[in-house]
């Protein structure tokens, strides 16, 4: 645990949640910012500060909590479709530094969650190379 934690501070049972699922090794809650309805967090009840502190079993085994809640969230919502995300550090929008997914129901084009991907024209040569760069290391 991480003193100044808030995540840990809720696995602790100091601060309160509205959880909706736990075992031995994660919890999840729901938001209290509820971007949309039925927001949800999934976290590791051990601290990593994100995904890339974790190794790739424990984040398999995240990640088919994830799943399970998904559906629990998309069974009680009836949401239109869902999201899915993990901000790593900062500048990805990563604001409480224990690894954390976030499930987002999503209502409507016009709700409070915006997320835009600008496209730009392929650079075959570069993907290649980029390709070459990722598969090595």
């Amino acid at each position: 645990m991480v003193s100044d934690c808030i995540f840990c501070k809720i696995v602790a049972g100091e601060i309160p949640a509205s959880k909706v699922y736990e075992d031995d090794h994660f919890l999840a809650f729901l938001d209290i910012s509820q971007v949309t309805p039925g927001h949800t967090l999934v976290i590791p009840k051990r601290h990593a500060r994100n995904l890339l502190e974790m190794t790739p079993d424990e984040t398999a085994d995240l990640f088919n909590i994830v799943s399970r809640v998904t559906k629990k969230v998309e069974g009680a919502t009836q949401p239109q479709g869902m999201n899915i995300i993990s901000n790593m550090e900062e500048i990805a929008g990563q604001s409480v530094f224990h690894t954390h997914v976030h499930i987002l129901p999503r209502y409507s084009q016009e709700d409070d969650l915006k997320i835009d991907f600008i496209a730009h024209e392929p650079d075959f040569e570069h993907l290649a190379q980029l390709a070459k760069d990722i598969s090595n290391h």
